[in-house]
C-alpha cells in the first residue's frame, strides 16, 4: 500500500521490517483471546499480528487506510476493523472478551489522549506495548530523581508498571520524525502493591504540586490537616519540599495524610455483627461476620442498581480488601444490614458510604437466600443518579456505567468476573423488564 502521510494526523509510517516484527512479538500475541492494534496505518505491525491472536481488532481513523485494510482483511473472520477516532472507541463491550492486549505506533499528536482512553480504569486492557515519542516514554517510565519525572509519571504509574524496551531512530520511519521514538510495555500494578487512597484527590494534588515545578509545594497545595509541618514531618521531608522530591509511594502517603488515613489497611472486620435469620427471613440471633460467612448462616443484604438518564447501569469492581469476591464486579452498591437495620435504611447508608451520593431508592425485587447469593436474603433497590460519584477506595477499586446488553453479554461469556449475588440480582431485574 502506498499512501502520502497526513501531517494533520501525525502519521509517520514504520518501514523497518525487522523492527516491526520485533515490536509485534513484544505483546506475545500467539493464542491471545483479543489483541487491539491502534493506528495500524498501512499494516507494518498488522502483518506480524494477524493470524496469531484469536481475534485482532484494528482501529484506524484515516479514511483511505481504513478502506485498504477493510479490503485486505474482508475474508478474515479473525480480523475486525473499526473505522474512527481511537479515543471514541467504546471499550465496554471488550470486557466480555477477557484480558485484552493493546499495541500500536501512536501518533505523536494523539499519544497521550489515546493512553488516557485505553489505560484509565476501568479498562479491559491487561497489557500494552506502544511506540511513542521518546521524550514522552521517558516521562512515562521516570522514577523520582530522574530528570523526566513529572505529574504524567505519577498519574500513569499509580495504575501501571512502565518498562522502556527500545529506542527507535528516525531512519525507521517515513517521513522521518525530528526526534527519536521509543517502545514501552505497560502492565497493571498488582492489587495491594500500594495502600488504598482517594485517586481523585491524588490526581488533584499531583497536578497542583507539579503546576509550577520551581515553587515549594507548601505554596501550591491546599492547607494540610494539622498544618504543613505535621505533614512533612510524617513524610520525613523538609518544609521546602518540591513535587519532584517525592516518589510515587510518598505521594500516596501524602494523599492519605490529607484523607486522614493513618492506620494500616485492614479490610473488613470479621467481628462486625449481623442479624442471623431463618429460612423465612425472620431474625433468630446475631453473629459476627466471620462466623456468618464461615458457617454459611442466612443473613440479610441490600443491592442497589444505580441507573443514569441513558438507562445505563453503574457497576463497581470490588476492592482487593473484600473478604468475598475480591476484585469481582458487583452491583452499583451493596452491603449487609446492620443489626436491627431496615433494608431501606441500609440502601441509603450504602449509597452514601460506597458512592458518596444521596438518592431515593425503591425496592424492585426480593431474592431468596441461596448458595448463589452467599446465603443472603437480598432486597434489590433501584435509584437514578446522573452526577459524579466519589466512591470509597477501600470498598471499590473502580466503576463504570454499562449498557444492560453489554452486561448481559459479559455475564454470558465470563460469569467468573462477577460476584455471584450480582448475577442473581441482574437476572431478577431482567425478569422485571420482560414484564414491563
Amino acid at each position: 500500500m502506498q499512501f502520502a502521510p497526513k501531517k494533520s494526523l501525525g502519521q509517520n509510517f514504520l518501514l523497518d521490517e525487522g523492527i516491526s516484527r520485533w515490536i509485534a512479538d513484544q505483546i506475545q500475541p500467539d493464542g491471545a483471546p483479543r489483541v487491539i492494534e491502534i493506528g495500524p496505518g498501512y499494516g507494518a505491525l498488522t502483518k506480524h499480528l494477524a493470524g496469531r491472536a484469536d481475534k485482532l481488532l484494528l482501529i484506524e481513523k484515516d479514511d483511505a487506510l481504513a478502506d485498504a485494510l477493510r479490503f485486505q482483511f474482508e475474508n478474515r473472520a479473525d480480523v475486525e476493523l473499526w473505522h474512527g477516532d481511537a479515543t471514541r472507541y467504546d471499550m465496554r463491550s471488550l470486557f466480555a472478551c477477557g484480558p485484552v492486549k493493546a499495541i500500536g505506533n501512536l501518533p505523536y499528536s494523539m499519544g497521550q489522549p489515546i493512553l488516557r482512553h485505553f489505560l484509565s480504569p476501568p479498562t479491559p486492557v491487561s497489557e500494552a506495548v506502544f511506540m511513542l515519542q521518546k521524550e514522552v516514554c521517558d516521562r512515562l517510565a521516570a522514577k523520582c530523581g530522574d530528570e523526566s519525572f513529572s505529574a504524567l509519571s505519577l498519574l500513569v504509574q499509580q495504575h501501571w508498571q512502565v518498562e522502556m524496551l527500545r529506542v527507535i531512530p528516525p531512519s525507521a520511519f517515513k517521513p522521518r520524525p525530528r526526534v527519536d521514538s521509543a517502545v514501552i510495555r505497560l502492565t497493571p500494578r498488582p492489587a495491594g502493591s500500594l495502600p488504598v487512597f482517594d485517586r481523585m484527590l491524588f490526581d488533584r494534588l499531583v497536578r497542583s504540586g507539579f503546576s509550577q515545578r520551581r515553587k515549594q509545594m507548601k505554596k501550591l497545595l491546599p492547607p494540610a490537616p494539622d498544618g504543613w509541618d505535621a505533614l512533612v514531618t510524617a513524610l520525613g521531608k523538609q518544609a521546602t519540599l518540591r513535587a519532584e522530591e517525592l516518589s510515587l509511594e510518598e505521594w500516596v502517603a501524602l494523599t492519605r495524610h490529607y484523607e486522614g488515613r493513618h492506620d494500616e489497611d485492614r479490610g473488613q472486620r470479621a467481628t462486625e455483627m449481623f442479624d442471623v435469620v431463618d429460612e423465612n427471613n425472620q431474625v433468630i440471633g446475631q453473629s459476627p461476620r466471620g462466623e456468618v460467612h464461615a458457617k454459611g448462616l442466612r443473613h440479610r443484604a441490600v443491592h442497589i442498581f444505580v441507573f443514569n438518564k441513558h438507562g445505563e447501569l453503574w457497576l463497581q469492581q470490588r476492592s482487593h480488601l473484600k473478604d468475598v469476591h475480591p476484585l469481582g464486579w458487583d452491583s452499583s452498591a451493596a452491603g449487609h444490614l446492620d443489626v436491627g437495620e431496615s433494608y431501606t435504611a441500609a440502601a441509603a447508608r450504602e449509597l452514601k458510604e460506597e458512592l458518596g451520593i444521596e438518592a431515593a431508592t425503591e425496592c424492585i425485587a426480593d431474592i431468596p437466600a441461596t448458595e448463589r447469593t452467599g446465603w443472603e436474603f437480598v432486597e434489590l433497590h433501584r435509584a437514578q443518579h446522573n452526577g459524579p460519584m466519589h466512591f470509597a477506595p477501600d470498598e471499590i477499586a473502580c466503576g463504570c456505567f454499562f449498557r444492560p446488553e453489554q452486561i448481559q453479554g459479559w455475564i454470558a461469556a465470563r460469569p467468573q468476573d462477577f460476584a455471584s449475588g450480582f448475577i442473581e440480582c441482574f437476572r431478577a431485574w431482567q425478569l422485571i423488564q420482560e414484564l414491563v
